[in-house]
């Protein structure tokens, strides 16, 4: 009996300093890992914060040259017919919007769809005022009919209410 007491007052404290190593040295290292994970995080978002800026920088200069207003001014040339502007300002709206295709993945979700769908309705009021127009008319005649339509509308163009959500999301971003 008095051999195991002797044993237990051995084991029991080398039990409890075993213990307590391990515990300080498993604590020790789980905030080693939350080190490099933080530090990792950091270098990331050092690489990403540029980017996604960036990225909105380029959306905001989409929404502003499909804006009807400087579009049909900047792709409108002296001698094209009606037909041919229309194509041109479908062709230049689609140009855009296919060179910004990847900034898809630095924006919200929200914003992206408000891009898209300021894209979708630019080319349908284009569409709808290509209508109204017979094809060989002047080019200045359909010019016309969408910067009337745009001035009509009671409410925002879709690349405004676009740019103002962008806009509002940068500002809580950076």
């Amino acid at each position: 009996m008095e051999a195991l007491i002797e044993i237990l007052k051995i084991i029991l404290p080398a039990a409890a300093v075993l213990l307590a190593s391990f515990f300080l040295v498993n604590r020790f290292l789980d905030n080693d890992q939350k080190k490099r994970e933080y530090e990792l995080k950091k270098t990331s978002q050092s690489i990403v914060t540029p980017l996604k800026l960036q990225a909105y920088e380029r959306i905001v200069i989409f929404l502003e040259r499909i804006d009807p207003n400087s579009l049909v001014v900047r792709v409108n040339k002296h001698g094209m017919n009606a037909h041919q502007l229309h194509q041109e300002l479908i062709r230049a709206i689609k140009s855009e919007y296919e060179h910004n295709l990847s900034q898809q993945i630095y924006i919200s979700h929200s914003a992206w769809e408000l891009v898209k769908n300021a894209k979708e309705e630019i080319i349908k009021a284009i569409n709808i005022s290509s209508t109204k127009v017979a094809h060989d008319a002047s080019s200045n005649e359909l010019a016309m009919i969408i910067l009337n339509l745009v001035a009509n509308l009671d409410k925002k163009m879709p690349n405004q209410i676009a740019l103002d959500f962008t806009k509002k999301e940068i500002a809580q971003l950076f």
